[in-house]
């Protein structure tokens, strides 16, 4: 009996032994859900970086995109996550800061003069952002930016208190941000983002802050007339995966799968960025009529944003990430006179 039991095991180790590598790998499908549109740059590198892992990997990790709000808005898709039910996501700021606020701290209103001055203080922030990240359970795989959010509205407006007149979106289950705004006195009606469309047509919203890439992809600007060109904030984003499902891929494999998503980011702002002035100008041609405020009315704005900054921190933005941001920033304008004797 003993001799049999121990030819069965031989047996079964052979046969082991002689499978192929392939079969032997335990294969892992990641669902990645977007609201990118399919046939969008971001769906597109998307499923560029979704071949390579499949190819670096053996086909040990296949990647299945979900685009276009299939799988709901971000606070929707995030929630997924924590189920189980999506294993990876591209998300806006306000999907990445349901598991944390951290990166509010990078798309606090008007903060950054220019990208090379948000580049500067992200790049300094990046570490410790994903660091908190992981401590909740995601992996950060890459940070894009889909340019800068500008509001665009169904009635003309040139400041502040123009835009306060209006109803205006905002990212539903963002609590600290709708009661930044309405204490600021401006009229918020919080939606998904996948009722945009219908909101706009009903009348439930009449401005909405966006990047001329989305208003431009999701037809958005054909029920706007209007854009008020002052650069808000930028649109920051990222592409995360639960801790999990990371965890589940060889280990020997996970540098170069994160060395192609990060890429992956690279080339998703190497083409948003540029694209903002085009898609402006496509729209222009469509009807749209962009804005311009003057110096002093650009000063206002300004103050306006300034002023709210003490009640953004600790709320919309956490203390530590917010004064790290605004002590970055210091640091980059004080290089910038070292450099080129600019006034700040």
């Amino acid at each position: 009996m003993n001799r049999l039991l121990s030819r069965l095991v031989l047996l079964v180790a052979v046969g082991c032994a002689l499978l192929p590598a392939a079969a032997m790998a335990r294969k892992i499908t990641v669902k990645l859900a977007t609201l990118a549109p399919k046939n969008t740059v971001f769906h597109r590198i998307l499923k560029e970086m979704g071949n390579e892992w499949k190819e670096l990997s053996g086909g040990e990790v296949e990647v299945k995109i979900f685009a276009g709000g299939v799988a709901g808005d971000d606070a929707d898709v995030v929630r997924k996550m924590r189920l189980g039910t999506v294993s990876a996501a591209l998300l806006t700021a306000a999907g990445v800061s349901t598991i944390d606020k951290a990166v509010h701290a990078a798309a606090v209103p008007m903060m950054f003069k220019d990208w090379a001055e948000f580049d500067y203080v992200f790049e300094k922030l990046q570490p410790d952002l994903e660091k908190v990240y992981e401590e909740k359970g995601f992996v950060v795989l890459n940070w894009v930016d889909a340019g800068m959010v500008r509001f665009y509205t169904k009635e003309k407006g040139t400041t502040a208190e123009d835009l306060a007149k209006m109803k205006l979106f905002v990212w539903a289950g963002q609590e600290e941000s709708l009661k930044l705004w309405k204490s600021a006195g401006f009229n918020p009606v919080p939606l998904p983002s996948t009722e945009i469309s219908t909101a706009l047509q009903t009348g439930l919203i009449t401005a909405l802050p966006s990047t001329s890439q989305a208003t431009s992809l999701m037809g958005w600007y054909e029920q706007l007339g209007y854009m008020i060109d002052v650069d808000w904030a930028p649109l920051v984003g990222g592409t995360v995966i639960t801790k999990e499902t990371w965890e589940k891929i060889d280990p020997a494999l996970r540098p170069k799968l994160l060395e192609s998503a990060r890429k992956a980011g690279q080339r998703l702002k190497a083409e948003a960025r540029p694209a903002d002035a085009a898609n402006v100008k496509a729209m222009v041609a469509r009807g749209l009529q962009v804005v311009t405020p003057d110096a002093e009315t650009r000063k206002a704005w300004q103050a306006r944003a300034e002023k709210s900054y003490p009640d953004i921190r600790g709320t919309y933005a956490p203390a530590e990430f917010f004064d790290l941001a605004l002590k970055y920033r210091a640091d980059f304008r004080k290089l910038g006179k070292f450099t080129d004797g600019a006034d700040e």
